[in-house]
């Protein structure tokens, strides 16, 4: 099993992945509410235990580098694998909504660019860490969707900026993973040598846009200058991207168009109602600050 761009076995995986979604609705669909909670909850248990389970296989059980920090939650749907058992029962419209955006920006990304499985060096010894990769990013993407489906949670358009605002939240948990795992030991303490060193456990983006990543350096270009250089101390002046706020401007400015175009596929009518209805709502704005201008007397 070989996975390249648009081969057959990059294509078998996409299809395995939305026809696996299309039968769980069909075959879910009638069932009662609690049933379907039932096995969507299972969903995410399963790949929470496969998480760790993973240490079991090449190549993190024969690399003990890896073993000791992939164990962690070090990146965007990794810590997602981490959280979604937990705001699965929330009764947060905004929780729910993150998991939603989230879950299926993160997950087609991680399946249309499956950036692990491409760069197996021994993808023969590594079958079952690519199955486990197809499963877990699947599994981000389909839960929240099926959620959806299902009428478990009703998306808002309104609420887009949650998608932005909870991967920038998202990021500093992940940050909080990479200290700690430096605090106890499990990966070294940055130091002068790899200070400027971007690619430093850098998964996720937080620490700048990578070395030749043409992801991160399309990122990069909604960056503003001012967080890509030292602002003070012994290295002012010098190139270098401010972990996390470097990505501030690229979440709102992509991730917010990007939440939107979803929410349309299930809140168009509450979208194109609002607009018909904006004119009237702007006249009586209008009318009431000439009212508090000029009261009558």
């Amino acid at each position: 099993m070989v996975i390249a761009m648009f081969n057959g076995w990059y294509f078998f995986w996409l299809l395995l992945g939305a026809g696996t979604i299309v039968g769980l609705y069909f075959l879910l669909r009638k069932q009662s509410e609690r049933t379907q909670k039932i096995v969507l909850f299972s969903l995410l248990v399963l790949g929470l235990l496969l998480h760790f389970l993973k240490a079991y296989i090449p190549p993190y059980s024969v690399d003990e580098a890896r073993h000791l920090r992939d164990s962690w939650f070090v990146n965007i749907c990794g810590a997602n694998i981490a959280l979604f058992p937990f705001m699965f029962f929330s009764k947060n419209k905004y929780v729910k909504d993150y998991m939603f955006y989230l879950g299926v920006l993160s997950g087609l990304l991680a399946l249309f660019y499956p950036q692990e499985p491409l760069a197996k060096v021994d993808q023969l010894a590594e079958q079952l860490d690519i199955v486990r990769f197809y499963f877990h990013h699947w599994m981000v993407m389909a839960v929240p969707l099926l959620m959806v489906l299902f009428g478990h949670h009703k998306l808002s358009y309104k609420r887009v900026f949650c998608a932005p605002t909870g991967l920038l939240l998202l990021m500093l948990f992940i940050i909080l993973n990479q200290i700690f795992q430096s605090e106890l030991g499990f990966i070294p303490l940055r130091n002068q040598a790899d200070f400027f060193d971007i690619g430093y456990k850098n998964s996720s983006y937080i620490w700048g846009p990578g070395t030749n990543d043409a992801i991160g350096d399309f990122l990069a270009l909604f960056t503003p200058e001012f967080f890509k250089t030292v602002p003070v101390g012994e290295f002012a002046g010098q190139e270098k991207y401010w972990p996390w706020f470097w990505m501030i401007v690229p979440a709102y400015v992509l991730v917010t168009p990007l939440s939107f175009g979803l929410a349309m596929i299930f809140d168009a009518k509450a979208f194109a109602a609002d607009v018909r209805q904006l004119p009237q709502r702007m006249c009586e704005k209008l009318q009431n600050v000439k009212q508090r201008l000029h009261p009558a007397k």
